[in-house]
């Protein structure tokens, strides 16, 4: 079936004893046995809980995934991926360098000490992977797709196939695209990580992530490991992501075309002197995104001509709210140099270009005509 159907349909058909439309909450911590050695199939809610497996099965399918797991937070989601490799043979992993802070502060504060060794890269550029890859013992690539905040765009074909040639996995974060937008397993990934907090949920209320993996395999792994932590997403939270799911589709494509409306607009601004948005036909990545996916997502960063600009510009504006996170029904504004990318260290946030100047939207369905004029009203 096409995305649009598999999200209308998001948690139908789940509970076929009653025939419910919406997907029971099965709001419990356990279940009882039929008998000694019988199961319903469901024991503990740890392990498995219905309202978690109804997600879990639209997301793999959404995907075009064997299995999936959903997680508490998207960071739990991203522990999990590092800890399927944490004990194997190989010890490097190559990671987008300009990745979402918690990325940063997770890898550098616990898996760095624990004896992995992550080596940033410019993932946009295969020669700069095909460089880092020559230098061995490489157990996996974790890549944005576009890369937060700076939008670059990476070849994924290319990087699947340059990761299997010298035995890694590749991991894709397709939290900007969605799988309505992109689906990573049609161009050779291995694994794919949400947080789905952001676009999959859709409407800022609920702190989700989630794990597809391609191979039987992994997903038996991924869902062992799954059960021995315990970072697991309740059922109250998986059906708030149910729904959410089901308006993704319609979400996006009004978002995307605010996002366009909004970075031409940025791009003819006196006071702008650079905007990343995939989707305008000038950008670095627009050509290659244009031939990977349906489309160029809803996130769009800036730089003002004047880092003294940027309070007000928080202050004044009504309509986009200065807040962290993205992905929602509302327009936000972030400033990643003291929010998002904190974490990242000062000198090689000033080399990527996450600079002072620097402001980051996250583009939501409000009308764009709105959104232009908050802008406008906030830069004057």
């Amino acid at each position: 079936m096409q995305p649009d159907t598999l999200l209308a349909q998001a948690g139908n058909h789940s509970d076929p004893r009653t025939g419910a439309l919406s997907a029971p909450i099965y709001q419990s911590a356990t279940f009882s046995h039929p008998a000694l050695g019988e199961s319903t199939g469901y024991d503990y809610s740890r392990t498995s809980n219905p309202t978690r497996a109804a997600l879990e099965s639209t997301l793999a399918a959404l995907d075009g995934g064997n299995r999936a797991c959903a997680f508490s937070s998207g960071m739990a989601a991203l522990d999990a991926v590092f800890r399927l490799i944490q004990d194997g043979p190989r010890k490097r992993v190559i990671i987008t360098e300009d990745p979402y802070g918690g990325t940063v502060r997770l890898v550098e504060k616990f898996f760095r000490p624990a004896g992995l060794e992550p080596v940033y890269v410019d993932t946009s550029s295969i020669k700069a992977v095909e460089a880092a890859l020559l230098q061995g013992n490489v157990a996996m690539i974790l890549v944005e797709i576009p890369s937060n905040p700076l939008l670059r765009v990476a070849d994924i074909r290319s990087l699947a196939s340059l990761a299997h040639r010298s035995g890694a996995l590749l991991a894709v974060d397709n939290t900007f695209l969605t799988p309505y937008l992109f689906r990573p397993f049609d161009h050779g990934a291995d694994l794919i990580v949400y947080s789905a907090t952001k676009y999959l949920s859709g409407h800022n209320d609920v702190v989700a992530g989630a794990v597809i993996c391609r191979t039987e395999e992994w997903g038996a792994r991924l869902a062992y490991m799954q059960n021995a932590v315990g970072a697991v997403l309740g059922p109250f939270d998986c059906w708030l992501l149910l729904r959410g799911l089901k308006t993704l589709g319609i979400r996006l494509e009004r978002q995307q075309d605010n996002a366009l409306g909004i970075a031409r607009f940025l791009a003819s601004h006196p006071q702008v002197c650079h905007v990343r948005y995939p989707g305008l036909a000038d950008d670095p990545g627009h050509a290659l995104l244009k031939r990977q996916a349906k489309g160029f997502g809803a996130m769009i960063s800036f730089e003002t001509d004047d880092p003294e600009r940027i309070p007000d510009i928080l202050k004044k504006v009504r309509v986009f709210s200065f807040a962290e996170s993205l992905g929602g029904v509302e327009s936000l504004i972030t400033y990643p140099l003291v929010q998002t990318h904190a974490d990242i260290p000062g000198d090689v946030r000033e080399r990527l270009g996450i600079n002072e100047r620097l402001l980051r939207l996250s583009v939501g369905i409000e009308h764009v005509d709105d959104l232009i004029a908050d802008l406008k009203h906030a830069m004057t």
